[in-house]
C-alpha cells in the first residue's frame, strides 16, 4: 500500500516516520519532495583517462566531494548529490526515489538506479544525476529535484537498513 499525504502526516506526527528538515509544502498527494544539499561528488580527473574494473574499484575511491551552493554539469556529465533531508523510516515502511518530470523534460536525469530506500533507513539519500541535455545545466542546493514515495510493508523487516546496511551508516 502506497502512503497518501494523510498517512505520511499521521506517521510524521506520531514520530514513526521522520524527515528532517521538512516544510509542510514538500508533502504532495502521495510523495514528499526532497531537496539537494550542498555536497556534490564528481569523478576524480584520473578516472577519465583509464579503464576502471568495477570488481576492483568502488565509488568511494573514484569520487571526490565538493561543497558548493551550486554546480554546473556539462552535457553527458554525471555527479552524485546528497539530499538535504534525512529520512528515518520504521521497519515496516520502504521508500522509492523518483525524479521530477520538470527536470527530466530538460534532459536532466535525477535518479538513475538504486531507487529503493530500505525499511529502517536513517540517512540522507544519494542521488545519481546525469545531464543528457546538449547544453550545460546549473543545479542549486535547495532545489526540489526528487521525491520519495512510501510503501507500507506487510510486516517489519528483520534487517533494518540503519543497522545492517554497510553504506547506510555513513550517509
Amino acid at each position: 500500500m502506497i502512503l497518501s499525504d494523510n498517512d505520511i502526516k499521521k506517521m510524521l506526527k506520531e514520530g514513526t516516520l521522520k524527515i528532517t528538515p521538512l516544510k509542510d509544502d514538500q508533502i504532495g498527494p502521495a510523495s514528499v519532495d526532497l531537496t539537494l544539499g550542498n555536497e556534490w561528488f564528481f569523478f576524480k580527473d584520473e578516472y577519465s583517462r583509464k579503464i576502471v574494473d568495477l570488481r576492483e574499484t568502488g565509488f568511494e575511491e573514484a569520487y571526490e566531494m565538493k561543497k558548493a551552493a551550486e554546480i554546473t554539469l556539462k552535457p553527458g556529465e554525471l555527479c552524485l548529490g546528497k539530499t538535504l533531508e534525512k529520512l528515518t523510516l520504521p521497519k515496516n515502511v520502504m521508500g522509492k526515489l523518483e525524479g521530477r518530470s520538470r527536470y527530466a523534460r530538460m534532459g536532466v536525469i535525477i535518479h538513475l538506479t538504486s531507487a529503493l530506500v530500505q525499511p529502517g533507513s536513517d540517512n540522507r539519500q544519494v542521488l545519481e544525476i546525469v545531464n543528457l541535455a546538449p547544453f550545460p545545466i546549473k543545479l542549486h542546493a535547495g532545489m526540489r529535484v526528487s521525491q520519495v514515495v512510501f510503501e507500507l510493508l506487510k510486516s517489519d523487516t528483520g534487517r533494518p537498513y540503519a543497522k545492517y546496511g554497510d553504506i547506510a551508516r555513513q550517509q
